[in-house]
């Protein structure tokens, strides 16, 4: 029994369960989407300023264009201007962005494993469920940056990110003023995560696939698995995120209206989707209502996804996650 004592306690250390290695994988997946989806909202944080005040029709910039919009934010509310909103997004965008890649590895895995679907659908379908996921997680403090990012100074109706919490919760019906908007945004949502995750995760399979030795360099944390050289990667989350929003963007111009609520003078006219949709293409069209700002969504959202998928795939390989 000594003899035994003694080997069990110079031997090797236990090595961790299946659900111990369950935990640290989710753990270091939850950590490389939040970074990554830091790193990519920072990136563009003054072009999505912009968009909101376009999308919405604010008052004091409604006339004016894109790059217009950028050159005057500054001059009437100085360089942070363009940034008015963000720490609220910070605030959103890491869960959002840990919750959203964390669910689609483990959507993936689950399809693949549970249900037997794999191939390119498992990518598109575990996309769509891992978007909606992260947005009823975190969609309050959507709403919160919506409403932060639509002030113009001088005209505050909160002065911060808890003012703002009170307030809607008070005046704007408790809980449920916190999810006006929620059932486009999840509508759009679907299509725009799904081909996101699909579209980046085919052009890179069939990139390593075809052209291992162009496109592909040994992983960090794993030299005989290749992954996408970073020029490569940014060029894929490009693409994806174009595809995306072309596709979702009316949906995104309706949850915005339905967001900002009693923000707007005309907010008894964006009570649902339906009526949100009717009322932007009646009043201001095609080009002017459901796609007002997409010129300026392709500037953001071709960065933004760029350096999102590049620095997960970055993240993965550091946590060892490949």
């Amino acid at each position: 029994m000594a003899v035994e004592a003694s080997v069990s306690s110079t031997g090797p250390p236990p090595v961790p369960g299946p659900v111990q290695r369950d935990y640290y994988y989710w753990l270091r997946s939850f950590v490389a989407g939040g970074v990554a989806g830091c790193c990519a909202k920072t990136t563009i944080a003054p072009l999505d300023r912009v968009k909101i005040l376009l999308q919405a029709h604010n008052p004091h910039y409604k006339h004016l264009g894109v790059l217009a919009t950028l050159k005057a934010v500054p001059k009437k509310e100085g360089f942070l201007g363009l940034y008015k909103g963000n720490g609220a997004m910070m605030v959103r965008i890491f869960p959002y962005g840990a919750i959203q890649f964390m669910a689609f590895d483990n959507y993936k895995k689950f399809l693949s494993t549970q249900l037997g679907i794999s191939g390119h659908i498992h990518r598109l379908m575990a996309g769509s469920m891992a978007g909606m996921t992260a947005v009823i997680c975190t969609y309050p403090l959507d709403v919160i940056r919506a409403r932060l990012a639509f002030q113009v100074t001088g005209e505050h109706r909160y002065t911060g990110i808890g003012n703002a919490f009170q307030t809607i919760y008070l005046k704007e019906g408790g809980i449920s003023g916190f999810y006006r908007g929620l059932t486009p945004t999840i509508i759009g949502m679907a299509p725009y995560a799904g081909f996101s995750f699909f579209t980046f995760g085919t052009l890179k399979s069939l990139g390593l696939a075809h052209f291992p030795e162009m496109l592909g360099k040994p992983s960090l944390d794993n030299p005989d698995v290749l992954v996408l050289k970073t020029h490569v990667n940014l060029l894929c989350g490009g693409i994806a995120g174009a595809i995306a929003q072309t596709i979702s963007y009316p949906l995104d111009v309706a949850r915005r209206r339905m967001q900002l609520g009693a923000v707007l003078p005309d907010s008894d006219k964006c009570l649902s989707l339906t009526k949100t949709l009717k009322y932007v293409y009646s009043q201001y069209g095609v080009k002017n209502g459901l796609y007002r700002g997409l010129s300026l969504n392709y500037i953001r959202c071709v960065p933004s996804q760029a350096v999102a998928f590049t620095t997960y795939e970055f993240m993965k390989q550091l946590l060892h996650l490949n």
